[in-house]
């Protein structure tokens, strides 16, 4: 098996605590988890149990209605500042793409810096780069997510129109 691995690098507009709620919160992760066109992740579709052991579980649909399940286990949690967890089993011995995926969160005055470490244990590097950009995807909306929101992790309100 080839093992492929990159990181992702990205300054977000948000205290830690809010990021680490928006990667572990159903609620939040229905607004940035997925892919950017063509589908929607609906928070009911979202299990979370976020503690080393605990298993993740969303659930991406199509515009058409397909559904395509993502998941995995928790290795390491670590509020707010870091999550390793699995997608995919990389125990598996039949092929089927898997991964460990390490999230660092660390604080930058009222911003965070967020690396993100990908290690692909049964992916070839074509796998490795349409991954590693669908991730660079999601991560813009995830940017665009946690800066909505406020320092408690709550939407901004918006002025009321005049």
């Amino acid at each position: 098996m080839d093992r492929t691995t990159f990181t992702i690098r990205r300054t977000l507009d948000a205290p830690r605590e809010v990021v680490f709620r928006a990667w572990t919160e159903p609620g939040h992760l229905s607004h940035w988890f997925g892919p950017d066109r063509g589908f929607r992740t609906p928070a009911a579709s979202i299990a979370v149990d976020a503690r080393p052991g605990g298993r993740w579980r969303v659930v991406v649909v199509a515009d058409r209605g397909t559904e395509v399940p993502v998941g995995g286990t928790y290795r390491e949690v670590d509020a707010p500042g870091r999550l390793v967890f699995t997608t995919g089993d990389p125990d598996n011995t039949d092929g089927l793409p898997a991964s460990t995926a390490t999230v660092t969160l660390a604080a930058r005055g009222d911003r965070t810096v967020m690396t993100f470490r990908l290690v692909g244990v049964n992916g070839d590097a074509d796998h490795a780069a349409r991954a590693r950009a669908g991730w660079a995807r999601v991560f813009a909306r995830l940017q665009a997510h946690v800066a909505s929101l406020g320092a408690g992790g709550t939407a901004r309100r918006r002025p009321a129109a005049a």
